[in-house]
């Protein structure tokens, strides 16, 4: 077992007492980079005491220039383009990767060898055993561990899987997801990394999918076996220097499900729907109420609980979702002030850290690479069931 690496403690104890500091190394430096750099910022303004105030380290990314200008925007000490640096620096305990797909199982486990604690944005692999690789060397390392899932943290979410728990809808019939985006639409959208199979693995199914897959996984359980079909609309694409280039990832995704509870659900993800930005949205129907969701109402839930005796008199009524009492919304703002798709990454990562400084359960709340690995196996059997056109059974 590699050895942990310990916390270094804040300079300035009248400023912040005894409250430690946790060394951050980031791959990446686009949209995850962004969007995680901003949530580790935002913890100790948020959550005070918080468990560690996050350090920004070192952030790593293949190109020199667009590095150097992330890691004077985002406030990292130093930046590198080349991710070894992050695994030999010692100020670092938390490894972040957010690079591209291709970049997430070498990083990481050469993180957990070096005994750096992890979060990795999904998908976790490309293929259900690249992202069993990564599950062996954490648990071997005996490091903390997470796959980003970031949904699990809106808390409207997180209410829809409380109300499940205490067994409020009952036994659950139904599960519908679908994700819908419109980004490549236009035929001359030029070939980019999540449209190369090498970088990404997949399209809308690892890109999109995986949050759905994980969604139904963390609300309703785990899924015993799928059928599915997929589509590639556009087979070609231009590369920035004008080849044509073949596009092997799917563009979108229909899958049947059966969860072991017995409940039936489908699975949808598209990267062609016009007019939908970001559109994730499902439905959950259990024998004594249904809930609904929809990404770009964020702070509503659709609760429909009807009251013993009088169905006739009920319908889905629209919970506003930013009561101090609702999960994680306590730390923000007055009640009716909403929050945004943004925070989602401040509890994820407020979560991530307390666990690593208190030596706190990652999971269930939040993704491990345990969940990162099963959604692994459930994309990849609904590629096989895709290509073979049978029903194809999951196993983990």
């Amino acid at each position: 077992m590699a050895e942990k690496v310990g916390f270094v403690t804040q300079g300035d104890a009248k400023a912040t007492g005894d409250i430690p500091e946790v060394g951050i190394g980031m791959l990446g430096y686009a949209f995850m980079g962004k969007a995680h750099s901003h949530a580790l910022k935002t913890i100790p303004h948020i959550y005070w005491p918080p468990p560690a105030i996050p350090k920004l380290v070192r952030i790593a990314g293949r190109s020199e220039e667009k590095v150097a200008q992330a890691a004077r925007r985002y406030g990292y000490e130093s930046y590198s383009t080349d991710w070894h640096d992050l695994i030999d620096d010692p100020r670092v305990q938390i490894f972040d990767n957010g690079g591209p797909n291709d970049q997430h199982a070498e990083p990481c486990i050469a993180a957990a060898q070096a005994g750096k604690h992890i979060i990795c944005e999904k998908p976790l692999g490309r293929t259900a055993e690249e992202a069993k690789r990564m599950l062996d060397a954490v648990e071997k390392a005996g490091v903390k561990h997470a796959t980003a899932f970031n949904y699990r943290f809106v808390p409207a979410i997180k209410l829809a899987y409380d109300l499940i728990q205490e067994g409020r809808l009952g036994r659950i019939y139904h599960f519908r997801a679908r994700y819908l985006q419109e980004w490549i639409m236009d035929p001359n959208f030029p070939m980019v990394w999540r449209l190369d199979a090498a970088t990404a693995g997949s399209g809308a199914l690892g890109d999109l999918g995986s949050h759905i897959i994980d969604l139904g996984r963390f609300l309703i359980g785990e899924p015993v076996s799928v059928s599915a079909l997929m589509k590639t609309f556009i087979p070609e694409r231009k590369t920035e220097d004008g080849r044509i280039a073949h596009v092997a990832v799917d563009d979108a995704f229909e899958a049947i499900v059966e969860y072991a509870n017995g409940a039936v659900g489908t699975l949808e993800a598209s990267r062609f729907a016009l007019g939908r930005k970001n559109s994730n949205r499902f439905e959950i129907n259990g024998e004594k109420g249904s809930i609904a969701f929809d990404m770009e109402r964020l702070n509503e839930l659709q609760v429909y609980l009807p009251e013993e005796g009088k169905p006739d008199t009920a319908g889905f009524r629209d919970v506003l979702v930013t009561e101090a009492s609702h999960p994680y919304v306590g730390v923000w703002w007055p009640q009716g002030h909403i929050i945004g798709w943004e925070h989602t990454f401040v509890h994820e990562l407020h979560h991530f850290v307390s666990a690593v400084v208190n030596d706190t359960p990652v999971g269930p709340e939040c993704g491990t690479f345990v969940d990162g690995y099963r959604n692994a196996v459930i994309c990849d059997a609904i590629a096989e069931a895709a290509r073979t056109g049978q029903r194809v059974n999951i196993a983990y």
